[in-house]
């Protein structure tokens, strides 16, 4: 089973918060999958990993692209996983069916946002049931504060 970690996001946007998530990923040797909610997302995602400056560089790719099993991030609007990831990213509420073939799988959502935080609750509810180990992230001031399980 997969540790899934819930990230309520207060203060920043998911595209703040993700790089310094992804780099850590890629500090600790793992490979990721990044799923985005559609084709259009996705795109603006590759974007916004160019543009980071914390870290300053995200080796990434996506279909668009191409050589998937070479790259370190991979951003999909599927469930693609050309480059063996073991660390699976969720944005935009997207579900997964097969968290279990990660070792972590880590749901950002937009905690301004009633429909996503009551969307983040109901795949907390699935994914409890399904027997992972999850673990609750709160933005705060300075950093973030773990609870739950």
């Amino acid at each position: 089973m997969a540790e899934i970690g819930f990230y309520h996001l207060t203060r920043t946007s998911v595209d703040q918060a993700l790089p310094a998530l992804l780099g850590r990923t890629l500090e600790a040797g793992r490979r990721a999958v990044l799923r985005c909610g559609d084709a259009q997302r996705v795109k603006a995602m590759d974007e916004a990993l160019w543009r980071s400056t914390d870290p300053l560089w995200l080796p990434h790719g996506s279909a668009a692209m191409g050589h998937g099993a070479l790259q370190p991030i991979w951003l999909t609007a599927g469930e693609d996983v050309p480059n063996r990831a073991t660390y699976l990213f969720l944005i935009d509420g997207v579900n997964c069916p097969d968290a279990a073939a990660f070792e972590r799988v880590f749901d950002l959502f937009d905690g301004g946002d009633p429909e996503a935080v009551e969307a983040a609750r109901q795949r907390w509810t699935v994914a409890r049931e399904a027997g992972h180990t999850l673990v609750y992230w709160r933005q705060q001031a300075k950093g973030w504060s773990r609870g739950g399980r």
